[in-house]
């Protein structure tokens, strides 16, 4: 189901729960409500009202990925960004990388199975743009 975008700075301030598998409705919503929005690469669940730790993004031929309970290993290549966010008024000036690796859960068979992957360039970028909302980190 498509959900409404939620703009309230105090509710995406909150650090998110970890996520089960019970949790497929919230990612399924969180995978909807991102393909229907024109031009957006990237989606946390926190900005669709649950507080869970899940995250949507679209890679570089527009495929859409779920990751549940993402957290990064490492990063390299540090830069300064400035980017925008579907939940908040102003760009911010952040710091973010070119290169990380990531550790996460992808649902399969009715479980979560552990993956981790290397991410580099926009896609490593927007991770971490998510990565920072599940946290509570407004960008």
């Amino acid at each position: 189901m498509i959900k409404e975008l939620v703009k309230d700075e105090d509710a995406l301030s909150q650090p998110c729960e970890a996520a089960t598998a019970e949790d497929a409705q919230v990612a399924q919503d969180l995978l909807e409500t991102l393909t229907s929005l024109e031009g957006a690469a990237c989606l946390a669940a926190n900005q669709i009202g649950a507080a869970k730790c899940i995250v949507a993004y679209l890679d570089d031929n527009d495929h859409p990925h779920i990751m549940y309970n993402p957290r990064m290993l490492q990063a390299l290549g540090a830069f300064k960004a400035v980017e925008g966010c579907l939940s908040l008024e102003a760009e911010s000036k952040v710091t973010r990388y070119d290169r990380i690796k990531v550790t996460y859960e992808e649902l399969a068979d009715g479980a979560l199975q552990p993956r981790k992957k290397e991410f580099t360039g926009w896609t490593a970028q927007i991770i971490q743009h998510m990565i920072d909302h599940c946290k509570g980190k407004l960008v």
